[in-house]
């Protein structure tokens, strides 16, 4: 959850950038002789040392910041993007894991930067907006999955289980989009109400009515994404590929194994207790394939109810990589949507260990992304 907040703060310091920049480029440009550029960083401070310190930036980066005494540093409240809000800081406020945004000029080497200024947004701030936040999606949170989408009104008609919610939308409501290749919040770009479609995997937060039945929503997040499960057929290590006929639709898929899927095996216990409470039904791959409406909530009850638990059992779970999986093992994974008339896709999460799972569901294995990642702050029913 600590990237879900840190995506926040990078939204905030992004805009706080682009004004940083502006002010700075006013005021430098208005001598006769040409300044040095002026750059911006925005990241996560990693170490600090005196008036130096490091920070890993959002593109990836590794950067050195010198801090020169007469460079200015502001601390930003979370949730504000306007610097004239911020308050007067200095050198020793920086700690390690703050939020950063650094202006400056180029300093030796090509990661070096000779700080102009600096804003903060400090990382106990940002752990207290998280806790609040977590704490509001549990309470007024719900995830299931579209049966309808009333472009018109904005109403749109979710399965939750069993259950029927309408969750209604308005001028100020916040649409996000999970990323093709994630089920992570965190992951998640601004999306649109056009782009959410029957079928697909929807969380929203919101006021719900006294009867429960419908929401206002403030803030909602969907995504289209396909649950495979089957043996593996082949694996291809130089080109990152394996194939596996899928059970709910007999149809052999490609999935491309890359550095950001995430792969976990269950050990038998686990998977053997998950199998005993997830047992029987067919699956729909996209939450919604394999039978009547009334028949897959049914089916899906059990296994949504034995995946709700697997984000955190999984996460402790140690990482694997492809060089791990052979031919014949049982896996479950969730994976991007594919093109249409293709047969490819990317892995996000990836299980193996699931011969019991596969075993008493033939037809299919548990819904996994409903549980993994998609639920911001763990909020649901």
């Amino acid at each position: 959850m600590a990237t879900w907040i840190n995506s926040i703060s990078r939204r905030i310091a992004v805009r706080g950038a682009a004004f940083l920049a502006l002010a700075l480029g006013t005021c430098l440009c208005s001598g006769a002789q040409a300044p040095p550029a002026v750059v911006s960083k925005l990241g996560t401070v990693k170490t600090v040392s005196g008036n130096t310190f490091t920070m890993a930036t959002d593109a990836g980066l590794a950067v050195t910041v010198n801090v020169a005494t007469d460079a200015k540093v502001l601390q930003l409240a979370v949730g504000s993007t306007d610097l004239k809000t911020a308050t007067p800081s200095q050198v020793s406020d920086i700690a390690v894991g703050d939020r950063a945004l650094v202006t400056g000029t180029a300093g030796e080497g090509t990661a070096g930067i000779n700080a102009l200024r600096v804003v903060l947004i400090k990382s106990a701030a940002i752990a207290q907006m998280q806790a609040a936040q977590v704490a509001d999606w549990k309470a007024r949170g719900v995830g299931g999955i579209v049966s309808s989408v009333d472009a018109a009104s904005g109403a749109i008609a979710l399965t939750v289980g069993s259950k029927k919610l309408v969750v209604n939308t308005t001028a100020k409501t916040v649409f996000k989009r999970f990323a093709g290749n994630s089920v992570k919040y965190e992951d998640a770009k601004p999306g649109t109400l056009a782009q959410i479609g029957v079928g697909n995997q929807l969380q929203a937060r919101g006021a719900k009515s006294a009867d429960g039945t419908s929401m206002v929503a403030e803030e909602i997040v969907s995504g289209a994404f396909e649950n495979l499960s089957g043996l593996i057929a082949s694996i291809d290590p130089a080109a990152g590929t394996l194939t596996l006929k899928d059970l709910a639709t007999k149809k052999t898929m490609t999935v491309d194994v890359t550095a950001n899927s995430d792969i976990r095996t269950l050990p038998l216990t686990m998977a053997t207790r998950l199998a005993a409470q997830s047992n029987g039904g067919a699956r729909g791959g996209r939450g919604g394939r394999g039978g009547s409406a009334e028949q897959v909530a049914a089916d899906g009850d059990l296994r949504r109810a034995a995946g709700a638990g697997l984000s955190q059992m999984i996460a402790r779970l140690p990482t694997g990589t492809l060089d791990d999986l052979k031919t014949g093992d049982a896996v479950m994974i969730v994976a991007s949507e594919p093109a249409p008339g293709s047969s490819t896709v990317t892995a996000i999460t990836l299980l193996s260990g699931v011969e019991p799972i596969l075993t008493a569901n033939p037809n299919g294995g548990m819904d996994l992304s409903m549980s993994l990642g998609g639920e911001p702050g763990g909020g649901g029913e």
